[in-house]
């Protein structure tokens, strides 16, 4: 029996909003990595702004005491950009993976859209098979005469 809804449209509406959810955790997870590599590229642009200060003030320091400040400033500083480096690292790892994660849900959402069209193309082409049928026995009874 033929039939006019798709049997599968709660499995179908499963997927659309797995999809959906897969999209914001795709687009969250890209957001922090965008966050991350910004804020890197800060850390970054002080520690050269930082170091060009360092070679013009070298002259002005009176003690050791002084270097070894900015030497211990300067070391937490690239340790914050090492860091800085890994995080974004992590973070594009993570994006990549809820990337592919979000391409399985919408293959497999795709596979049941497909699969929707076709059943209703079946539908549709038996329809109006039975039309015809339908149509061709109403222009046969036409030409019978009428037996009184």
């Amino acid at each position: 029996m033929l039939q006019k809804h798709f049997k599968l449209e709660q499995v179908l509406k499963y997927r659309t909003e797995i999809e959906r959810v897969r999209i914001q955790e795709f687009f969250s997870s890209r957001q922090n990595w965008e966050c991350a590599a910004d804020q890197l590229e800060a850390e970054e642009k002080l520690l050269k702004m930082l170091v060009a200060e360092f070679r013009d003030r070298q002259q002005e320091f009176e003690t050791i005491d002084d270097l070894q400040l900015y030497a211990r400033f300067f070391t937490r500083k690239k340790d914050d950009v090492k860091r800085g480096k890994q995080e974004v690292a992590d973070l594009a790892s993570v994006m990549d993976e809820n990337r592919e994660i979000l391409l399985d849900a919408t293959k497999d959402k795709k596979a049941l859209e497909l699969l929707k069209e076709k059943k209703a193309l079946e539908f549709r082409t038996a329809m109006g098979q039975k039309e015809q049928l339908f149509m061709d026995e109403i222009s046969v009874q036409k030409k019978r005469p009428v037996e009184s």
